[in-house]
């Protein structure tokens, strides 16, 4: 509970010019993406450097105040939503990159750093930063952390904590500690890795240093229809039997395709059920060799258009397509949830069946946007809140969660558990599983005031949905009632 003496101790601590109390403010913080689950905070607190995040964490340790640390607000599973009476540390002032350095291809950056400007800053001396979400130029490099995110390249480059080498890392007692180092290799338990992925719950990463690479020498992409979904799906297995590792493979379905066409013209075609992106990066030699191999893929397979980016501004239109995809959506449907599974590649034309047969069993339309390399499935239920639509499409958007476990795959790929998903983390783990993950938690965390709620489930959590309120099925049952 926030009391007063937690509020002065707060303002002391950062300083009165950087709290955010009144009521409209802290409205701004009550949700990330995921707007369906909202809780107004008791405080926002925006630190500027690591010292007085630290101080804020350690006033909130010793009051025992819940906190929630923030950065863009852009997750998309409810992990940056507050907690009732508990303070969100916003880290959106720290946004400073701290150092590049080109011999040792290093930089170090607060956590409010965009992943887009990552590469700004390192392009002067021929590098970039590999991992590239789709939401690049608002995300930052602290939510990347905490998400693990990927993006359209994962599937060559791999995931942030593939590129993260070190972290200065704010515990949840407020102590301050290096995790990682310079290689990123380190002697005895992988604390690096365990922080990665995290969502929140373990501390708040004030300083990053993540690996940089050599821009490519060459870079070719194509954008190919499809006259059905399946067979664009086999185009994709077919290239990774071939030995070949595209630096992306991306696919959308026709609901997806117009939608973006729409909104930024990016000259995809609008009647085409479905369209891959692939893109090869490398040597030239190499590079023009494997693009003719997966060109005469896509042909076998029946592909009705193909178009080569003849230059990197075509290049960039292709791909301002796919990446406008979730937000134009919103030209064809009021409302939308953006879901987020993983399936192995060979189920990929499975997982859409069913996930089209389960959004006709609901009355609700699915537009499909994903990244087909890996299998990491962004199926995005359209809906319409004033016609009494919410429930079914959260219904909808738990189940296609669940089935990519059934299917062998996961519930995240890289936006998280959070609030979302955490009641569905049992379909996917046992208990043993679930209480390993606990204790691990309870080690960095003991007193639970670190973005408590998220990613593991509670049966508060489970029987009681923040968000909207639903009044729960023993209150119905009139077996208790509500305070």
């Amino acid at each position: 509970m926030l009391d007063q003496a937690a509020r002065d101790a707060l303002v002391a601590a950062v300083g009165a010019d950087n709290v955010i109390s009144d009521p409209v403010g802290l409205r701004s913080y009550e949700c990330d993406g995921l707007t369906g689950f909202r809780q107004v905070p008791a405080l926002v607190v925006l630190p500027r450097d690591t010292e007085s995040v630290a101080a804020a964490v350690r006033v909130c340790h010793r009051h025992s105040v819940p906190f929630v640390a923030r950065g863009a607000g852009t997750g998309l599973s409810g992990g940056a939503m507050p907690v009732a009476d508990g303070v969100v540390i916003s880290l959106q002032r720290l946004r400073r990159v701290l150092d590049v350095d080109p011999v040792d291809r290093r930089a170090v950056l607060q956590p409010g750093v965009t992943n887009l400007d990552i590469t700004k800053a390192a392009a002067p001396h021929g590098l970039y930063y590999a991992p590239d979400p789709s939401s690049q130029q608002v995300c930052t490099i602290g939510g990347n952390v905490a998400e693990n995110s990927g993006g359209a390249h994962c599937l060559k480059y791999g995931f942030t904590t593939n590129h993260v080498l070190a972290m200065t890392v704010v515990l949840p007692d407020g102590e301050v500690v290096t995790l990682g180092g310079d290689s990123g290799e380190q002697l005895g338990p992988d604390l690096r890795g365990v922080f990665l992925g995290s969502e929140g719950t373990l501390g708040i990463a004030c300083e990053i240093t993540v690996r940089l690479l050599r821009v490519p020498e060459t870079v070719r992409t194509l954008l190919a229809d499809f006259p059905s979904v399946p067979a664009a799906g086999e185009v994709v297995s077919d290239i990774v039997a071939a030995g070949i590792v595209p630096a992306a493979v991306e696919m959308m379905d026709n609901l997806a395709i117009q939608a973006a066409e729409k909104a930024v013209g990016a000259g995809y075609t609008l009647d085409t059920p479905a369209a891959l992106v692939v893109e090869l990066d490398g040597p030239e030699a190499e590079c023009g060799e494997q693009f003719e191999q997966v060109k005469a893929i896509c042909e076998r397979h029946g592909c009705t258009r193909l178009h080569v980016a003849g230059d990197a501004g075509e290049r960039a239109r292709i791909w301002k397509g796919r990446k406008a995809a979730f937000a134009a959506v919103g030209r064809i449907s009021p409302d939308y949830i953006v879901q987020d599974g993983v399936v192995p590649r060979t189920r990929l034309a499975e997982v859409l069946d069913r996930i089209a047969r389960m959004g006709d069993a609901a009355g609700l339309r699915v537009a499909n946007v994903f990244h087909a390399g890996d299998g990491n499935l962004h199926p995005l239920v359209l809906f319409d809140a004033d016609a009494g639509e919410l429930e079914r499409a959260e219904e909808l958007s738990k189940d296609i969660a669940e089935l990519c476990v059934e299917l062998g795959g996961s519930l995240s790929g890289e936006h998280g558990i959070g609030t979302d998903k955490a009641c569905s983390m049992p379909r996917m783990f046992g208990v043993d599983d679930l209480a390993v993950m606990d204790r691990v938690r309870s080690a960095f965390d003991p007193d639970r005031l670190c973005n408590p709620g998220k990613l593991l489930p509670t049966p508060r959590l489970c029987g009681e949905r923040p968000g909207v309120y639903r009044p729960h099925p023993l209150e119905e049952a009139g077996v208790i009632e509500r305070l």
